[in-house]
């Protein structure tokens, strides 16, 4: 959630919602308005909001998209170099809590790496006044890797309460290379905004391992968020079976691929397990797999009752799934709607309502509590 806030001076200026893309759904029983925002997009990845009701959008074939607050559409231009291959391409995006000071944004896409392999790579670039174009675009860290292949890239970077950048990657398809600490695969990642590595990094300074990594043993994490007390919590792909929910914590292995409650798609037995001692279990899993996409960790501020929820986008099953953690994870609600259909990402927009982008619709999509809608009062998020 970012801290960007419309006065009584910008309302007008807002982003127009025409009524005629306004359906009434229901989540957890309560009435809600889900409004297309904007469509025509090939393989939306991630969303990033930016002051003045604009929103960016990442197409994984390498294209980044501004939708203005009549929204209309207008390219990006300023890229760094992509890679779109498999499951790679242009993926998330993140927007500088201070972006308003220093225009700053950062990148995560699939790259040429040094040694001719194809990687997840981290870029941060300032976004000109005019919102067409990245300047001073530069890589800030590149995965040390051993694949070339275009599966397992991760790919999401969240921006932590102390500056700090947390980046996912995964497997990148060599799974036992996850519990290699000498390369990057099936990790998370922690650096400073410039690419820099904290010196407080478990291993940092450790002979054979990557300083950059904060934790490992993951196959391919596509979703992150900070909860309302700033820790970080992903979603991520298990095989058949086996997706998971983990709270991140320095230095901790996540068992992939010694342990899963999930089989190999071919049906054999995964490692030696559900369990081994020195590998953290899943705060909450999937079995039959759904296929986690992006998530939001909501803040209550518009629906107090869904705070610290976690709403996560199911590629497979066309839902979002609503979970609490409070007592024990666990899934309380798959919210299915026309709209839903291979969710790639969610998001929770700065005025408190939550926002995804359907893969399959090729759509961006709002929801809002149907009050809103109802008095139609125009929303600056």
């Amino acid at each position: 959630m970012r801290r960007f806030v419309c006065g009584l001076n910008l309302v007008m200026l807002c982003l127009a919602l025409p009524m005629a893309n306004a359906e009434e759904r229901h989540i957890d029983g309560t009435p809600v308005i889900v409004q297309e925002i904007s469509s025509g997009f090939d393989t939306p990845w991630g969303m990033a909001f930016l002051p003045r009701c604009e929103l960016l959008v990442t197409e994984r074939d390498g294209h980044l998209i501004r939708i203005d607050k009549n929204g209309d559409k207008h390219a990006v231009m300023g890229l760094p170099n992509i890679i779109s291959e498999g499951q790679g391409g242009l993926l998330d995006i993140e927007i500088a809590r201070d972006f308003e000071r220093s225009r700053e944004l950062f990148l995560t896409y699939s790259t040429t790496l040094t040694d001719g392999s194809l990687g997840t790579a981290l870029a941060m670039a300032k976004l000109s006044n005019d919102g067409n174009e990245l300047l001073e675009t530069r890589q800030i860290f590149a995965m040390k890797s051993e694949s070339t292949g275009g599966r397992h890239f991760g790919s999401r970077v969240v921006e932590a309460m102390d500056g700090m950048l947390f980046l996912t990657i995964g497997d990148r398809g060599q799974r036992n290379e996850s519990q290699n600490l000498g390369n990057h695969h099936g990790t998370i990642v922690r650096l400073h905004r410039d690419g820099r590595v904290p010196q407080d990094n478990p291993f940092q300074g450790v002979t054979g391992a990557q300083p950059e990594i904060w934790s490992y043993g993951h196959r391919n994490p596509q979703g992150a968020a900070l909860d309302t007390k700033g820790q970080l919590w992903i979603s991520e792909h298990g095989a058949r079976g086996g997706d998971e929910i983990n709270l991140i914590k320095p230095a901790l292995n996540y068992g992939w691929p010694v342990i899963s409650y999930g089989v190999h798609y071919d049906g054999r037995k995964i490692g030696v397990g559900v369990a081994k001692e020195g590998m953290e279990q899943p705060e909450y899993y999937w079995d039959p797999s759904i296929a986690p996409a992006g998530m939001a960790i909501y803040s209550g501020k518009l629906w107090p009752e869904w705070h610290n929820q976690f709403f996560v986008g199911s590629l497979k099953f066309d839902y979002i799934s609503r979970l609490t953690v409070e007592n024990g994870a666990q899934e309380v609600e798959q919210i299915q709607f026309p709209e839903t259909v291979r969710v790639r990402d969610v998001r929770e927009a700065p005025d408190g309502t939550l926002w995804f982008a359907s893969e399959g619709q090729g759509a961006i999509y709002r929801i809002s509590p149907h009050s809103i809608e109802t008095s139609s009062r125009q929303n600056c998020f």
